[in-house]
């Protein structure tokens, strides 16, 4: 006896099973009562119009299937993620207590507090944590400063979710004590941060950006909260993101960039890049899965860092692709960046994120590197295309030849990433399982056919084998680019290409810089890749680009 499926709530409207009508269709068409079939064997409930904001979505996974299968595939070729028996008991007890040591950085400027105090909006870290060392303003007052005005803008840029003003204020306190007593921790010492919320703070909501969380409380200090917190770092503010870690759109309004306040930031660590391009914070710390710290870096012009998979603990934050999500800084400059980077990772790998284990070498400054001497490579077929920031990143390539930076036209991989990105979605549908399942995904801000809504529904339809085999085929491609970039120090390519759905499937380090500005006045970036676990030589040619140019001292006026 056929069942007759219960309806459900979309959009304001009730569609009961069986009401669509399926128009003729080749025989190979994804129909709804195809789907209707199918989803009874995974025990799926989804309506008719759901099914039907569906079809698109698996027809385009259907052709990744079959783009994937031409791939050889050895029976030899294992799946690039690696199970790991041991429970996390023994993963912390086979740890090593040492903590890492980044190194020396070069030796600070000397500066001055200003006479007109708003100037210090727009200070680097490194510039706010010597007026700190050097007792010429305390935390508590750099503290206050920041949040005034993260309350005077965030009506305008609606990057805040949650100020922390009270732990804030605390932690400025004791930081100022530390600092009269001697006890100075480094150079974030004092230094007011924000972070994209989706990484957890004790007493604080942790809302993900997301209706159905908007009242989440985790009882915990995501890891990147606590590493700060060590290297006396003042969290003020919980960030926006677009609803779970997509876009710039969350519950509470749409992010704007500080450069056009009727434009959204980008996304999804969209709080984070507008916060740091407006000065209302000196560094914050993002989030990318598929593009999430480069896209709002460029969207504000600000200088963003995406680690080396692996290489910064995600425990404590929302978790969307295990495979690919990763946690950087926002702030000024690839020197600041580094100095986060640097606190990040000074306790070395984390038992409660495996991927921590993986990193070979601690990460170590390099800005006494001679660039001269590094190999660096251009996608050179990316850059030759015509795009709309062509002309400025054309300037770039120039800037560095004539630092001296050797450049070598390089290929990517003939693999095309984007037959791969479904291994985003099907992760992400299972980490958000429960959502979809029980509906509440209908509370979601966003309901269109891109939304995760309907891409979470999509892929339940995903079969394991094709994840599997996917996985096979991204080791494949792991290896191509290691050969491919072998006798490299770092490359370039264009921000936004196929590169950047690559490298984030390959886990390079990436950082975006800015540029130039487009005819319009908006900021542009250029990114600059690295190898696994190498941030250190990436950071130093970033450094050098960037002392050589004054694109990252450029603000907007708000």
């Amino acid at each position: 006896m056929k069942k007759i499926l219960p309806a459900l709530l979309l959009g304001g409207a009730c569609f009961a099973a069986g009401a669509f009508v399926a128009r003729p269709t080749a025989p190979d068409e994804i129909t709804v009562p195809m789907l209707r079939a199918a989803q009874q064997v995974f025990g799926l409930n989804f309506n008719d119009a759901q099914l039907d904001s569906t079809r698109r979505n698996l027809t385009g996974y259907r052709e990744s299937y079959e783009a994937l299968r031409k791939i050889s595939l050895p029976n030899s070729v294992a799946p690039a993620m690696v199970f790991d028996a041991r429970p996390l008991r023994m993963r912390q007890a086979m740890l090593a207590a040492t903590k890492a040591d980044a190194g020396k950085l070069p030796q600070a400027p000397k500066v001055k507090l200003p006479g007109y105090r708003d100037e210090l909006a727009f200070y680097t870290v490194r510039q706010l944590g010597e007026l700190l060392r050097t007792k010429q303003v305390s935390s508590e007052e750099l503290t206050q400063f920041f949040l005034a005005r993260l309350k005077k803008y965030d009506p305008k840029l609606h990057c805040v979710i949650t100020l922390t003003e009270d732990l804030a204020l605390q932690q400025a306190r004791q930081a100022d004590q530390e600092i009269k007593a001697g006890k100075y921790r480094g150079p974030l010492h004092g230094i007011p941060f924000g972070v994209k919320d989706l990484f957890s703070a004790k007493g604080y909501k942790t809302t993900w950006g997301s209706v159905p969380y908007k009242e989440q409380t985790l009882d915990e200090d995501a890891a990147v909260v606590e590493r700060l917190r060590a290297a006396g770092g003042v969290l003020v503010a919980k960030l926006t993101l677009g609803e779970l870690a997509q876009g710039d759109v969350w519950f509470g309004e749409k992010t704007r960039t500080p450069w056009d306040v009727t434009k959204g930031s980008s996304g999804s660590s969209a709080g984070s890049a507008s916060a740091v391009a407006a000065g209302l914070l000196p560094f914050a710390i993002g989030t990318e899965t598929l593009g999430s710290i480069v896209s709002p870096s460029t969207a504000c012009g600000v200088t963003g860092l995406r680690p080396t998979y692996g290489r910064v603990s995600r425990a404590g934050a929302m978790a969307l692709s295990w495979s690919m999500d990763k946690a950087g800084p926002i702030a000024r400059s690839a020197e600041d960046c580094a100095m986060v980077l640097a606190a990040l990772t000074a306790a070395g790998p984390d038992a409660r994120d495996p991927a921590t284990l993986m990193a070979p070498n601690a990460f170590h400054y390099a800005f006494d590197a001679n660039i001269k001497k590094l190999r660096v490579g251009y996608v050179k077929a990316a850059f030759d295309q015509n795009y709309p920031t062509k002309a400025n990143d054309q300037a770039s390539l120039e800037v560095l030849r004539k630092l001296g930076v050797e450049l070598v036209p390089i290929e990517l991989p003939a693999i095309s990433p984007g037959a791969l990105r479904f291994v985003l979605t099907a992760e992400g549908a299972a980490a958000f399982d429960d959502l979809t399942r029980s509906g509440r995904d209908a509370q979601m801000v966003l309901q269109n056919r891109s939304a995760w809504p309907n891409t979470f529904r999509s892929s339940r339809f995903i079969p394991a084998v094709e994840y599997i085999q996917a996985q096979r085929v991204r080791s494949l491609l792991i290896e191509q680019m290691d050969t491919q970039l072998k006798g490299l120090d770092a490359y370039i390519a264009p921000s936004f290409s196929a590169n950047l759905t690559l490298t984030n499937l390959t886990g390079q380090p990436a950082i975006a810089i800015p540029n130039g500005f487009t005819a319009a006045g908006l900021p542009t970036t250029i990114t600059f890749m690295g190898q696994l676990f190498e941030e250190g030589k990436l950071l130093a040619l970033a450094k050098a680009y960037q002392d050589a140019t004054e694109f990252d001292e450029k603000h907007p006026t708000l």
